[in-house]
């Protein structure tokens, strides 16, 4: 993550708590590969300032991706994203597989069958290049 929290950077939405779309954009950053395992991660107070937030929301953020194993700490040298590929390849595709049955769920409620759903993939996939 050179250039500290460039990468982290985004407008918050006022209506979802800060430190959880903190840890959102954190698995995003780290399950697309912007962010190596065994990164260093800046430090809260640096990159709570970048990020406009208080340093107590952003250690709750970090908390928490230290919780579910994203995130470890080392005493002296600061905190690093896992080098645990298997648990950021384990817990991308829950995240992914979440998101698709959400949106399935968006389709039936719009009257789309999986057929459809499916249609509708093929058409517009390109648009993710």
């Amino acid at each position: 993550m050179e250039g500290g929290g460039d990468s982290l950077k985004q407008s918050f939405d006022p209506n979802l708590p800060i430190y959880t779309q903190i840890v959102d954009r954190f698995k995003q950053l780290i399950f697309s590969g912007a962010m190596s395992p065994g990164e260093k991660v800046p430090a809260v107070r640096e990159l709570a300032l970048e990020l406009g937030v208080n340093p107590n929301t952003l250690q709750r953020a970090m908390s928490e991706l230290e919780r579910e194993g994203l995130l470890y700490t080392e005493r002296t040298a600061g905190r690093f994203v896992t080098d645990d590929n298997a648990l950021i390849i384990a817990l991308r595709e829950e995240l992914i597989a979440t998101v698709v049955r959400e949106f399935l769920a968006e389709m039936k409620a719009l009257g789309c069958s999986s057929a459809e759903a499916e249609l509708l993939i093929k058409r517009h996939g390109g648009e993710m290049k």
